[in-house]
């Protein structure tokens, strides 16, 4: 029992890092886009709304596990995301290209991408701890606060990353497009698979 419950925890933490990683970038990314004295508010905001999404959906889990098609739903959700945080870096390049002055975009766009984003990625971090906790709720609880304690940090890191680094931004939306394909062709599959 003690060895099962190790070994789910290890799993969630492993599963939290490599999906946390998403939500960082995303956030990160949306972050970038602001005025600088407004990063900070953006930056709260998503982790907040990351962390109500998380909570919320622990608590519909199983119900959740049983829609078909709602994987493949949020990878296209996370796939429109991309594009519109495809278009924001390229009107930045073009601005910096210019020499002109980037007008930044405003905190309630911001937020609202972000929320885009977290609705489909955070039903991903959380099925998958779901998944890897199963009879271990205290597990659950931890999985989700680890999530969001790595998006707070590491937000911060990527939007300082991006302003010295912009290429940094390009990398962050190919993670982003591997994520909703991989959505988009998991949920695809399981669908198929219910409906045939």
């Amino acid at each position: 029992m003690l060895l099962d419950q190790i070994n789910s925890f290890l799993q969630v933490v492993l599963v939290d890092l490599v999906l946390a990683g998403d939500n960082v970038i995303v956030v990160g990314l949306v972050a970038a886009t602001v005025a600088a004295d407004k990063r900070h508010q953006v930056i709260l905001a998503g982790i907040a709304m990351a962390a109500l999404m998380r909570v919320g959906f622990a608590l519909i889990t199983v119900q959740l596990l049983h829609l078909p098609g709602l994987l493949f739903a949020g990878g296209l959700l996370l796939l429109w995301v991309g594009w519109k945080l495809w278009q924001d870096l390229g009107s930045s390049a073009k601005n910096s290209d210019n020499r002109s002055s980037r007008k930044p975009q405003s905190v309630n766009h911001a937020v609202f991408q972000i929320a885009l984003a977290d609705l489909s990625m955070s039903l991903d971090n959380v099925l998958a701890v779901a998944g890897v906790a199963r009879d271990h709720p205290w597990i659950l609880v931890f999985g989700l606060a680890l999530s969001i304690a790595l998006m707070g940090v590491g937000a911060t890191v990527v939007v300082r990353a991006l302003d010295r680094y912009h290429w940094i931004g390009y990398a962050g939306l190919a993670v982003i497009l591997y994520v909703a394909l991989s959505m988009i062709w998991v949920g695809a599959t399981d669908l198929n698979l219910r409906l045939s």
